[in-house]
């Protein structure tokens, strides 16, 4: 989508309902990607993404362009929401999917929806590296868990993940650096578990990657 269009887009939104659906179908997909690999299951993972654009909506007025990107806006609302699922667990509450229907946009609430989930829930059982890492990567603290998840799973620049989680970039640069020290140690004292070890071996080879280390 293009800045300028988006910008506009955004305008109209927060008085067009039809508007604001453009935005989550074009957004969905990612901040629905961004959960599931958070949380490594399907339903919590499309609780926290309905709760996402359900504050979203109700928020908009409060959106600012000139602070940050709406999409690194979208991104903050959800690694709040991340946060909340792991600290209340069973006690957190969302908004369902069809409760958005009540808005009246357009959304992709339909059977090619549900089909994906299913076909997301298959998929990420079936890479166990993946569901290692995962697993040891909830057991860091929440602010380890936010900048491994931005960094490495959603591809985020370093300026990127500072305006997202609202720290400096040389904080975010120093939470990496000891994040990847936390799982290093985890390898350590699990050498009998070899799909740990592949996981956080990609992990160094993007960090150590020659393009990734220009990136600022």
């Amino acid at each position: 989508m293009i800045p300028e269009t988006e910008k506009q887009l955004i305008a109209r939104a927060k008085t067009d309902p039809a508007a604001f659906g453009r935005l989550f179908e074009t957004y969905y997909p990612k901040i629905f990607g961004y959960a599931l690999k958070r949380v490594g299951a399907v339903a919590p993972a499309q609780d926290i993404t309905s709760e996402v654009f359900y504050k979203a909506l109700s928020r908009l007025w409060q959106f600012r362009w000139r602070k940050i990107p709406f999409s690194a806006w979208l991104y903050r609302i959800a690694t709040n929401e991340i946060n909340l699922y792991f600290k209340k667990g069973a006690r957190y509450r969302t908004v369902s999917l069809e409760s958005l229907e009540k808005a009246n946009f357009d959304h992709p609430a339909s059977h090619e929806l549900w089909e994906e989930l299913e076909a997301a829930e298959i998929e990420i059982k079936r890479h166990h590296a993946f569901l290692a890492i995962q697993q040891e990567i909830v057991r860091l603290p929440q602010r380890y868990q936010e900048v491994i998840a931005l960094r490495f799973f959603e591809g985020k620049k370093i300026k990127e993940i500072a305006l997202i989680l609202g720290k400096k970039e040389g904080t975010v640069k120093s939470l990496l650096s000891r994040a990847l020290a936390r799982l290093r140690g985890t390898l350590d004292d699990s050498p009998t578990q070899p799909s740990l070890r592949v996981g956080i071996i990609r992990i160094e080879r993007s960090k150590n990657n020659p393009e990734e280390r220009s990136v600022k």
